[in-house]
C-alpha cells in the first residue's frame, strides 16, 4: 500500500515538472489583460424612437396585421398589451394622431413621404389608396403614404391631428386639411352630397388672419387652430357650442373664438368630442361647447355653452396641461397633482360617475413613493371614454372604459384607478382615439 502512494506521488510530480518545463507559445502576461475590450451594450441614437400601439385590430388603426383562423372567425380582435410597431423601425416616426378607427403618423425625413396613414378610410382621412383605378381602399391595415401638395420637400410636419373622419396636419407651409367635409370642419366650403369616399381633395390654409398657426386640435367633427399670437379660430359642426362662436350653427371658414378667451393667450385646446378647453399663459382653464355632464359650468347652467366660459371655480391652483374626453376633464397643476370632473369613470374609484367640482386623485397612484419621491405627472391626454397620465419618469399611467383593451393593461375590463402601463422604454408622447392607443417612446439605453 506504501509503494502504491509513493509511486502516485511520484508520477504527479513528474507530470507536474513536465507541464511547467513546456514552452508556451503564447505566453500569459498578467499586463495584457488591460488591455483587453470590455463588452458594453450599445446606446441608441439621440434621434431614434420606439413606437408602441395597442388596443382594437379589426379597423387597422394599429398598422398591425392581424390573422383569420376562417373566413369568419378572427385569430384576435385586439391587443391587450403594448406591441412594438415594426413601421416605426424603419421610419423615424416623429409624432401622431389616433381618430376613430384610423392613425396617421409623421416621419422625419428631407425626402420622399412625411405622412402615412392605417386604418379606416372611408372618407379619405388618410389619401386615396387604389389597387384598381376607381376602387380606392376602405380600410388599409399596414401604413401606406399620404400625399400632400408641398412645395419644398425639406418642409417638416410640426403637428397632426385627427377628428372621427378627417385629419388636420400641421406644416411649415401651413394646415392640410382632408377627409369629410360635412360640417366645414375642413376649413372649406360644404359641397351637398359630396362623395368623401372617391375624393383626394386636401384643403391648404396658409395663413389665419395673416398669422403663423401655432398649434391645431381635432374635436368629433370641428377643428381648432391657434395663431402666433395666441388667438383661437374655429369651424365644424357647432350644434353643442363647441366652436365657440357665439352660435350653434355649423361654420366652415376659419373664424375668431372670443368669450372670456378674446383677450387672452391661449397656449394649448383640447378636445375629442364636442366641447373644449382651453388653457392660457397664466394657467388658467376656458371651455365651452357641451355641458349636460358638468364639464363646464357657467351662471345660467347651460347645457350648451357656445361663448367661452373662464372656469373660475375649479380651485386647482396653476394648470400645466388639459384633456378633454368624451364627458369628463382632465387636469394637472404646476406641481404635478391630478384632478378629474365630469361623468364616466373618473379615476376615483367604482362608485364615482359624476362630479362638477375637480375630484384629486393621489399623487400615489401615479407611482409618487419613497422609492420614487421626484415621479410627478406632467401630461394628460383623453381617449373618447378613457384618460392617460405620464409622469416625469417617463412611466405612463391609463384609467376609464377598457373598450377592445385600449388601456392596455392586458385585458378588457374597466379601470377605476390609474394603473400603470408596461412599456419598453420612457414614454413621450401618447395620443388617444377611440378604441387605440399610439405611445412614443425613448428606448431604456
Amino acid at each position: 500500500m506504501l509503494n502504491n502512494t509513493k509511486r502516485v506521488s511520484y508520477c504527479i510530480l513528474s507530470f507536474n515538472k513536465r507541464f511547467m518545463s513546456v514552452k508556451r507559445k503564447y505566453p500569459i502576461n498578467p499586463d495584457d489583460a488591460k488591455t483587453l475590450p470590455v463588452f458594453e451594450y450599445g446606446v441608441s441614437k439621440d434621434s431614434y424612437r420606439r413606437v408602441f400601439v395597442w388596443g382594437n385590430l379589426q379597423t387597422g388603426a394599429l398598422g398591425v396585421p392581424y390573422l383569420k383562423k376562417n373566413r369568419n372567425t378572427l385569430q384576435r380582435e385586439c391587443l391587450g398589451a403594448p406591441k412594438r410597431l415594426g413601421f416605426a423601425e424603419k421610419f423615424p416616426v416623429k409624432t401622431a394622431a389616433c381618430g376613430f378607427g384610423f392613425t396617421a403618423f409623421a416621419v422625419d425625413t428631407d425626402s420622399g413621404h412625411k405622412l402615412y396613414g392605417t386604418g379606416l378610410n372611408t372618407d379619405s382621412q388618410i389619401g386615396r389608396h387604389e389597387i384598381r383605378s376607381g376602387h380606392p381602399l376602405e380600410i388599409i391595415y399596414f401604413p401606406q403614404p399620404i400625399h400632400l401638395p408641398l412645395k419644398n420637400p425639406k418642409t417638416k410636419i410640426k403637428k397632426i391631428s385627427a377628428g372621427r373622419a378627417h385629419l388636420a396636419v400641421l406644416t411649415d407651409e401651413g394646415l392640410f386639411l382632408l377627409g369629410n367635409n360635412s360640417y366645414g370642419q375642413c376649413g372649406r366650403k360644404i359641397i351637398q352630397d359630396e362623395n368623401y369616399f372617391m375624393s383626394n381633395y386636401i384643403n391648404h390654409v396658409r395663413h389665419i388672419d395673416g398669422q403663423t398657426i401655432k398649434d391645431i386640435e381635432c374635436g368629433q367633427d370641428h377643428t381648432l387652430a391657434i395663431t402666433e399670437n395666441g388667438a383661437v379660430f374655429s369651424c365644424g359642426w357647432g350644434a353643442d357650442g363647441q366652436t365657440g362662436l357665439g352660435t350653434f350653427n355649423n361654420v366652415s371658414v376659419f373664424s375668431r373664438v372670443k368669450g372670456d378667451i378674446e383677450s387672452e393667450h391661449i397656449i394649448k385646446v383640447a378636445s375629442r368630442s364636442d366641447f373644449v378647453l382651453a388653457l392660457n399663459n397664466k394657467g388658467e382653464v376656458f371651455g365651452w361647447g357641451n355641458a349636460e355632464y358638468d364639464q363646464i359650468r357657467n351662471q345660467r347652467n347651460e347645457q350648451q355653452i357656445c361663448h367661452p366660459t373662464h372656469l373660475k371655480h375649479l380651485g386647482v391652483g396653476k394648470v400645466q396641461d388639459v384633456g378633454a374626453g368624451g364627458s369628463f376633464c382632465v387636469v394637472v397643476n404646476d406641481k404635478g397633482e391630478v384632478f378629474t370632473w365630469g361623468f364616466g369613470i373618473l379615476g376615483a374609484g367604482p362608485k364615482v360617475e359624476q362630479s362638477f367640482k375637480p375630484i384629486k386623485l393621489a399623487e400615489s397612484l401615479f407611482g409618487r413613493n419613497d422609492f420614487q419621491p421626484d415621479s410627478r405627472v406632467v401630461k394628460v391626454v383623453c381617449g373618447l371614454s378613457y384618460a392617460v397620465a405620464v409622469t416625469s419618469l417617463g412611466d405612463i399611467y391609463a384609467w376609464g372604459r377598457n373598450l377592445r383593451s385600449c388601456l392596455g393593461l392586458g385585458s378588457e375590463k374597466d379601470q377605476y384607478f390609474p394603473f400603470k402601463v408596461s412599456l419598453g422604454g420612457y414614454v413621450e408622447r401618447v395620443f388617444c382615439g377611440y378604441d387605440h392607443t399610439v405611445a412614443i417612446c425613448k428606448p431604456f439605453i
